[in-house]
This record gives structure tokens, C-alpha cells and sequence, in this order.
């Protein structure tokens, strides 16, 4: 167990520890344009090639994807009330609750620990979140956001062309897959070398705070997919990326947000870095009960 453990985990830790290193040493990053590259073309074509070359049927989809909205809706509720007990704004704390890192960290343990199918009902949650992250999530961080710029987003572009794919069981012509399943393959690296560049940058303040308040968006994210899983009566592959992607620490876009939106970044920071290190330590528990449930 251990050492099935260990080959999960230590890709996501190794490739997101040379990108800190290398943040670290000071040797330049284009940090932006990789950004950009990986939200507009890499992830993109990592969703149509992953989408497209799963069985996902139409139900497991459309099950991933009610189980995120859900899971969503209860963090967010969540957070307001850990808001109340720590008399912190909600603006700064109920988006860091509702949106974890369900691509730089979600996609990689997903697709080590389960496999292709785990990648493709894990690529479905992150979907979903993407839609809300990039909506409910600027607005509540103080930003704006208009059905137009939803509707041009590649994310959102990708998934257009894939759900025909899933629910109509087409497919892709050759050249296209082959293209989409090179330029997708870039997506996962690029992601987690950016995922070490941005936690080398982030300013590490209240330590103490930053782990309960981290510690908890874990636990109760994965408490909240655990439930959620009983609830809908998923399969156990579903239901363990569920609770997996649900537990993800705060993704770094909640600090890119509130800088943009001047709406205390130097909190928010705190929470991606506390979260992200105590990720070290749950991620493995979790995992390992998955594992342990999955292989019994």
C-alpha cells in the first residue's frame, strides 16, 4: 500500500518541487505565458483528448457534474459559517472554501491513483468548477465577469465540443485526436511546475490561523464528497474522486483573484500555502483509504 501510495504521489510532488526549486534559485519562469498557454490551448485539449478517449458514459458525467454543484453549494455554506466563528470577511474565505485545486493537484492524483477513467471523472468535476470558478468565483472575489467572456472561454469551448462526443457517442476524426492528445499531454506538467513557481512567490503570514483554516477546507471538503457520495449512490470509482477533488487544497486562481480585486491577496495567500503544505500530509490519508477501499 505504501508503495502504490508513494507512486501516486511523489510525480505531483517531485514535478511541483522542482518548479518551487527552481522559483527558489532564481532562474526566470515566464509564469503568464505559461498561464495562458496552459488555460487557453493545453487544458483545453487535455479535456476533449481525455473526454474523448474514456468510456464516460453520459450518466457518469452528468453524476460527476451534479455532485460538484452540490459540493460546491455546501463549502460555500460551509465557509460562511467558519466566516462567523472567525469573524473573517466571507469575500476572502467562502471563495477559498468553494474553489480548491482540482487541476494543478486534482488531475494529477486523479490520473495516478485511479487511472484513465479516474482522469475522465475527474476532468468532469473540474469542468464543472471551472464554469463556476470563472463566474461566481470573480464576482464574489470582487471582480467582474459577463456571459460573453464565459462563452469565449476555451475551457468552456472544449466542453461545448465534447458533450455531443459523450452523449451522442461520436468521435473525433484521427488527425484531430492525435492533436489534441499531444497538446494535452504538455497540460499536466506545465501545471504543476507553475502550481511550485506561485507557492515559491506567495509570502507566508499567520501560520497558525492559515493551518486550522486550511486543515478545515480540507477536511470538510472531503467529508462534504464523502457525504455527497452516500447521497447520490455513486459507484466507488466516482465516489472516491469525488471525496479526492473535493479535499484539494485552495487553488492558487482565489489568490490571483484578490489581487486583481485588491480584496486582502495577503489572507488569501496564506490560506493556498497553509492548505497546500497540509496537503502533504491529509492527501496521503485520504488516498490511502481510497486505495485500501477500492482494492478490498
Amino acid at each position: 500500500m505504501l508503495a502504490e501510495l508513494f507512486a501516486v504521489l511523489a510525480p505531483v510532488f517531485i514535478v511541483a518541487g522542482i518548479g518551487f526549486a527552481w522559483a527558489r534559485s532564481g532562474h526566470a519562469y515566464p509564469t503568464d505565458f505559461i498561464a495562458r498557454l496552459v488555460m487557453t490551448i493545453g487544458t483545453p485539449s487535455l479535456v476533449l483528448s481525455t473526454l474523448t478517449r474514456t468510456e464516460l458514459d453520459a450518466q457518469a458525467f452528468s453524476s460527476m457534474a451534479i455532485a460538484c454543484m452540490l459540493a460546491v453549494a455546501c463549502m460555500g455554506i460551509l465557509g460562511t459559517v467558519v466566516c462567523r466563528l472567525f469573524r473573517m470577511d466571507w469575500r476572502v474565505l467562502v471563495p477559498a472554501f468553494m474553489f480548491p485545486n482540482t487541476g494543478n493537484m486534482g488531475l494529477p492524483i486523479s490520473l495516478y491513483a485511479f487511472g484513465e477513467h479516474g482522469l475522465a471523472l475527474a476532468v468532469a468535476f473540474f469542468l464543472t468548477l471551472s464554469i463556476f470558478q470563472f463566474t461566481v468565483g470573480i464576482a464574489l472575489s470582487g471582480g467582474a465577469t459577463s456571459a460573453r467572456d464565459l462563452v469565449r472561454n476555451p475551457i468552456v469551448i472544449s466542453l461545448a465540443i465534447s458533450l455531443p462526443v459523450i452523449f451522442l457517442g461520436l468521435e473525433l476524426p484521427r488527425w484531430l485526436g492525435n492533436t489534441v492528445d499531444l497538446l494535452g499531454g504538455m497540460t499536466i506538467p506545465l501545471m504543476l511546475l507553475t502550481l511550485g513557481v506561485s507557492l515559491a512567490s506567495i509570502k507566508l503570514n499567520h501560520v497558525g490561523k492559515g493551518m486550522v483554516l486550511g486543515g478545515a477546507r480540507i477536511l470538510l471538503g472531503a467529508g462534504v464528497g464523502w457525504g455527497l457520495g452516500h447521497v447520490l449512490g455513486l459507484e466507488p470509482l466516482a465516489h472516491a474522486v469525488l471525496v479526492v477533488q473535493s479535499s484539494m487544497p485552495v487553488a492558487v486562481f482565489n489568490y490571483l483573484m484578490a489581487v486583481r480585486a485588491n480584496r486582502s491577496p495577503e489572507q488569501v495567500a496564506n490560506l493556498v500555502m497553509c492548505s497546500t503544505v497540509l496537503s502533504f500530509v491529509l492527501l496521503p490519508v485520504i488516498l490511502a483509504w481510497w486505495l485500501g477501499v477500492l482494492g478490498g
